[in-house]
């Protein structure tokens, strides 16, 4: 299920100045250098697509600063009151640590979160207890951290907070609930923010799914390779989608 969100003023303003910034610069960079500032780019939006704190530092992660995770925030209640669990995906590990902390804070509950550092022994730990009936209900990963060798059938939703942009990289995180075991119907929500490069993309790998290895490759390299005016057409904030929830 792709659940759409809105950005918020904040959200929107530190965006839009992102793209400007760097359609100025790729204009007047070249080859390598070029390169290296559409992916740094690509990932400052991203960041500031999933909250503010996230790419600015400032120590002021609330839900009211982004819509997405005023939106996450409503579905992990729903999960919450059903007695569900629910495992989410983060391409950021220093996000995931953030994201735990709100989670905990606003939902008086324990979260789990295992990302890229975490030791052996501490992650068959974590698996087991999410596992467990009476277990934390909620687990936070790092993408990479959690897309192998795990079952967390537990859960009956997924959420992928942020997207890796790789079809094949987020099924194979989605499997670790989705797998052999798993005896309930599973709900994989993609959060996206409406009228950014989330959507745009979004749709680009919908349409294209099939071909999305020839497409996007193992990553966003694509990227790199279009032209100026491609990259404004497909980072440019569609600005009458600001403000809320959709």
């Amino acid at each position: 299920m792709r659940r759409y969100c809105t950005l918020t003023t904040e959200q929107a303003t530190l965006y839009q100045a992102m793209v400007e910034s760097l359609l100025k610069e790729v204009d007047e960079a070249e080859g390598i250098t070029r390169r290296a500032k559409i992916l740094t780019a690509l990932l400052r939006l991203k960041q500031i697509c999933n909250h503010p704190d996230a790419f600015l530092d400032d120590g002021k992660m609330v839900p009211e600063r982004s819509g997405k995770i005023s939106l996450l925030f409503s579905l992990l209640e729903e999960v919450l009151i059903a007695g569900d669990a629910a495992v989410l995906f983060t391409q950021f590990s220093s996000f995931g640590e953030k994201l735990v902390s709100l989670i905990q804070k606003t939902f008086n509950d324990e979260v789990l979160f295992l990302h890229g550092k975490t030791p052996r022994k501490t992650r068959d730990e974590m698996v087991q207890q999410f596992a467990h009936p009476h277990g934390p209900k909620l687990f936070v990963l790092s993408l990479k951290a959690g897309g192998v060798g795990l079952n967390l059938t537990r859960a009956n939703h997924v959420f992928h907070v942020d997207r890796w942009w790789n079809p094949a990289v987020e099924d194979q995180a989605t499997d670790r609930a989705y797998r052999i075991g798993q005896k309930k119907n599973v709900s994989v929500h993609l959060l996206i923010s409406a009228g950014t490069i989330e959507e745009r993309i979004d749709l680009l790998i919908n349409e294209k799914r099939k071909l999305a290895g020839s497409i996007i490759g193992t990553g966003e390299d694509w990227i790199t390779s279009l032209s100026t005016d491609e990259l404004r057409d497909l980072m440019s904030l569609r600005g009458e989608l600001i403000g809320g929830e959709s």
